[in-house]
């Protein structure tokens, strides 16, 4: 009997091809280029010699590139259908190319400066960036009670030097706004020797003995909390996915199996068939 194609297997034959097409890695390679060629477009377009004399040229092929990844995007949509919408990495594509065909003109005028978030869509295509920025969003309720500590050591250390310091230095510790601001800042050591250090102990030697534990605690201690708080977290989702793939790999070996076993089986039950009707002798 001949099998009858519908339109309903081609088309599902289509998508498959597609599909495949879209996560090979030749068409990532490609997709990659092109954001980085879009990348480099968009940075020669803050050169103002280099746009009056190339700036047409310029326009049009970050038009082109943009056309490009719509049809990109659209290929994808094609391919996956619901599940595009149900993963967060391609709805963050489609915001960031939607947010890129807003008209930048009137009022949208500002939307123009947004075009460069498709430079971001490298996240979303190199594995190991999303990687990252998935521990990163999985730190954030770990991260939540260090940065509580954080705003404690800082609510009671800006008390503490302004009521110590803001007659010694009330440009840098005369309010507790002030306090606090001196404080990030001998957080950050940007010039915190010549702005804040040295000119306090002019008129409180002693300073010393507060300055240096808050640099201590706050900058080596504190952030240090946030890095190793990272750290643990992209070594987990690095765990669970070879363990997620681990498990698809053991049950492929299974189907493998299962299948080899059924075909075994099959062709013995062929074998024990023709013994039945062959004669013997």
């Amino acid at each position: 009997m001949q099998e009858v194609v519908t339109a309903a297997d081609v088309d599902d034959s289509l998508r498959a091809r597609a599909a495949r097409f879209v996560i090979s890695g030749h068409f990532q390679g490609w997709v990659i280029g092109l954001i980085l060629l879009n990348a480099a477009t968009l940075g020669l377009e803050t050169w103002g010699s280099f746009m009056e004399r190339w700036g047409g040229p310029l326009e049009a092929l970050d038009s082109a590139l943009l056309i490009i990844f719509t049809a990109e995007l659209a290929l994808r949509i094609y391919a996956f259908r619901g599940r595009f919408f149900r993963d967060p990495w391609g709805v963050f594509d489609l915001v960031v190319i939607g947010i890129a065909w807003l008209p930048a003109s009137g009022t949208l005028s500002v939307l123009r400066a947004l075009r460069v978030l498709r430079v971001m869509r490298l996240i979303s295509v190199v594995p190991s960036l999303r990687v990252v920025v998935e521990a990163m969003l999985a730190a954030l309720p770990g991260m939540a009670s260090i940065v509580m500590l954080m705003l404690l050591l800082f609510y009671v250390c800006a008390v503490m030097v302004t009521k110590l310091f803001a007659a010694a230095l009330p440009e840098r510790f005369g309010t507790f706004g002030d306090s606090l601001m001196s404080l990030f800042q001998l957080m950050t050591m940007e010039g915190w020797i010549q702005d804040i250090v040295f000119p306090v102990m002019e008129h409180e030697p002693w300073a010393w003995l507060f300055f240096i534990p808050f640099i201590l605690i706050a900058t080596f201690v504190v952030l240090n909390l946030f890095i190793g708080v990272i750290v643990d977290s992209i070594s987990t989702l690095k765990e669970q996915r070879e363990a997620v793939n681990t498990i698809e790999a053991r049950a492929e070996a299974h189907a493998d199996s299962a299948m080899i076993l059924q075909e075994l089986r099959a062709l013995r039950a062929e074998v024990a068939a023709l013994r039945r009707t062959v004669p013997p002798g």
